[in-house]
């Protein structure tokens, strides 16, 4: 399993997931001049892509939709003039290969969902846009192999930037984003084993800080008990390509 984070930040946001006989594109965010160029740079074409999984209709994550609209597109909600594979929150679905199953997230969007993803070997979480994760799922997302998961803020930044109130409110809020801290306490209860690699993804430009939230997220996972030495953690950038597993 090859992952691959295109885009991750407010400005867009993409993931590729290479499997073995499967690849698959989670959201489509970001300008359509940056997506071509990055698939490009990877040596991807959108025939090479077997499906766009889509996590929730904000902007940043589907604001190139029509650009994939010829792909078998998997969603949880409608788009006007797209034919879609309509899906359900904790209905496992099968693309190729791959078992995929959706996460019901809280975030302030109409549906926003998770996923896990096992190709039989090996299994792979994405979990961003969400105020917190449930503790149901814990159990699903025990020792997974790789985890992508959003480190979006530190609480002090973010009460010191310059964003309105409201919009402060919001990120810190049950339907917003995870904090560092949050992260890292959600990593605490699900790395297993098996865990190889983690990417933080989805950090804020404005209330964050790349080495903040690495260093944020080890700290606690090594006051944990956990060795993080055997683990490689990597931050996802908003305009770079960031590559993670094997």
């Amino acid at each position: 399993m090859r992952i691959y984070s295109l885009a991750s930040g407010s400005k867009g946001n993409c993931f590729i997931i290479k499997f073995p006989n499967t690849c698959l594109m989670i959201d489509c965010g970001t300008t359509q001049k940056y997506l071509k160029t990055a698939m490009a740079s990877l040596q991807f074409h959108k025939q090479d892509i077997d499906a766009l999984l889509i996590t929730h209709d904000h902007s940043d994550h589907v604001a190139q939709l029509k650009m994939f609209k010829d792909l078998p597109i998997y969603s949880p909600l409608p788009f006007k003039d797209l034919d879609l594979q309509m899906i359900e929150p904790s209905e496992a679905f099968l693309i190729k290969d791959i078992i995929i199953y959706p996460l019901a997230l809280s975030h302030d969007a109409s549906i926003t969902l998770g996923y896990i993803f096992d190709d039989g070997t090996q299994r792979c979480a994405y979990i961003t846009d969400t105020g917190y994760v449930p503790e149901k799922y814990y159990p699903l997302l025990k020792d997974l192999d790789y985890i992508i998961i959003e480190s979006n803020h530190d609480v002090q930044m973010l009460m010191e930037s310059a964003r309105p109130l409201h919009v402060k409110r919001r990120i810190l809020g049950a339907s917003g984003h995870l904090c560092n801290e949050d992260c890292a306490d959600v990593l605490s209860r699900i790395i297993g084993p098996k865990t190889k690699g983690i990417m933080l993804a989805h950090i804020s430009h404005e209330a964050n800080d790349h080495a903040l939230a690495l260093a944020t997220n080890i700290n606690y996972l090594q006051s944990c008990g956990i060795d993080t030495q055997a683990i490689q953690i990597k931050t996802c950038e908003q305009f770079a390509i960031v590559e993670l597993g094997g």
